[in-house]
């Protein structure tokens, strides 16, 4: 085989025996392995919510101590998310996910012991640092995994196992808060964690990332292992043996190069808007109806019927994924998501409120699943997935460090209106630059969508043909 520094041949055409595949229990136990891990992530970042309304009620805490403790959150995430990108390609996807969720479950479980509101801060900065890895891994894994054509749905359902967390973690915070007390919500995490990293080690490593490493051997037992598995349901089609080259060393500054610049500007744009939504509002949503004169559980109960909205945006993407496209569809979202944004600061009552609150949660989990769990990964070759992915979520772990401060001062000029202000502006913003720079992505191998000035002129080619045939 020809080789040079940088480049290869593909020897064991990962990239193209995976997307021949049927789903089969291969695929199933990659997606639960993940998402387990991804769950609790969730639950642990939207815990938040429930407990700073809680000890804010109770005299452990103030508004301006809820906010160092968001920025925590998110300096740590921000911390972890590079790490995690930089971990993801050099070390491998199990590798990462195996550290990171060690770092948030024993964190958490210190959590739990908190004698002040301090030592919280500085044990949710550690939580952080586990928190932002498992998103970056988590979402930028699963796609490798799966065949083009359903890779939308499974990256959604993904979505859909990480963001339920959203209404369990409200829901059970309106049950325990109460009763047992915040620190329960602590231990659940940090028990559940550990659970999972021990189950976690039958995960198998990307063969594509095995691929562009060199690590020939080790990614055709795992092919040949899946193709055995998957032969079972059905006979397999033929290999598209078309020649690919496998980058093999590339650096972080390649991401800001002109063949690629175009899409992690998009990437980073993507994830401010949606982390912009997310905790500049969702996570303050019991916070502001406490202030609003309404009593602790009954704003947690009001919080938790919203929260339905995380799991019903995941299914929708799962839906939806694979039929009207990434580009389009965060478009059409990000709009529709800006007018109810608007709505809901215009209504009056706790009813309306409530219901327009749960369909601004639909639209920002449909955005997620589009945005986050799908299209950013989608956007970048193998061997810098993850420091692409991680990118991006600094991106996002910046919006979430701010958002709380913006929140604090936006609110106590204009109240809750103000800040959704904010929020609709975000949205507007990103439904622009996708429109002017983004790519589809959709039903497209990742090895066929790897970044080039070729391959985005002949994408944005194609999107024209299809919509002038339409």
């Amino acid at each position: 085989m020809a080789a040079t520094d940088s480049m290869t041949i593909s020897t064991v055409n990962a990239g193209p025996r995976l997307d021949r595949l049927p789903i089969s229990g291969f695929h199933k136990r990659v997606l639960w392995l993940i998402g387990a891990g991804m769950f609790l992530d969730s639950f642990d970042v939207y815990l938040a919510g429930g407990v700073l309304g809680a000890l804010s009620k109770t005299g452990w805490s103030t508004m301006q101590l809820n906010a160092a403790f968001l920025s925590s959150t998110f300096i740590g995430m921000l911390i972890g998310a590079f790490t995690a990108g930089v971990l993801g390609d050099a070390k491998g996807r199990k590798f990462t996910y195996q550290f990171n969720l060690a770092v948030f479950g024993l964190a958490s479980l210190a959590g739990a012991f908190a004698p002040d509101m301090t030592w919280l801060i500085v044990c949710r900065f550690f939580m952080g640092l586990g928190l932002g890895a498992e998103i970056v891994v988590g979402y930028g894994s699963v796609g490798e995994f799966m065949p083009p054509a359903v890779r939308g749905r499974w990256s959604a359902y993904l979505s859909l196992i990480t963001n339920s967390a959203l209404f369990f973690s409200t829901f059970l915070g309106y049950l325990i808060i109460p009763t047992i007390g915040w620190r329960a919500m602590f231990a659940i995490v940090g028990v559940g964690a550990m659970v999972v990293w021990v189950i976690r080690k039958k995960m198998p490593e990307s063969p594509r990332w095995l691929e562009s490493k060199g690590r020939y051997e080790e990614a055709e037992a795992i092919l040949r292992a899946a193709e055995e598995e998957s032969s079972r349901h059905a006979p397999l089609p033929p290999i598209d043996d078309t020649p690919r080259t496998v980058t093999k060393k590339t650096t972080l500054l390649e991401l800001f190069s002109p063949s690629q610049i175009r899409r992690t500007f998009v990437s980073i744009v993507v994830q401010i808007a949606i982390n912009m939504v997310i905790y500049g509002f969702i996570v303050w949503v019991p916070t502001f109806l406490m202030k609003q004169g309404v009593g602790m559980a009954s704003s947690l109960g009001y919080s938790s019927l919203m929260a339905l909205g995380g799991p019903a945006g995941a299914l929708l993407g799962v839906l939806v994924a694979d039929r009207i496209g990434r580009k389009n569809g965060l478009i059409a979202v990000a709009v529709l998501a800006a007018v109810i944004g608007w709505l809901y600061g215009n209504s009056t009552g706790v009813a309306m409120a409530t219901l327009l609150g749960f369909l601004l949660f639909t639209l920002t989990y449909l955005m997620v699943a589009l945005g986050i769990a799908t299209y950013i990964p989608e956007l970048f070759a193998t061997e810098n997935r993850m420091r692409a992915n991680g990118i991006a979520g600094c991106a996002g772990r910046i919006t979430g460090i701010f958002a709380p401060q913006l929140v604090v001062v936006m609110y106590a000029a204009g109240g809750v209106k103000d800040v959704l202000s904010m929020i609709i502006g975000a949205l507007i913003v990103m439904a622009v630059v996708l429109a002017m720079f983004g790519i589809e992505t959709n039903r497209r191998s990742l090895e066929d969508i790897a970044p080039t000035p070729a391959t985005d002129d002949a994408l944005a080619a194609a999107a024209l043909s299809r919509e002038s045939h339409r």
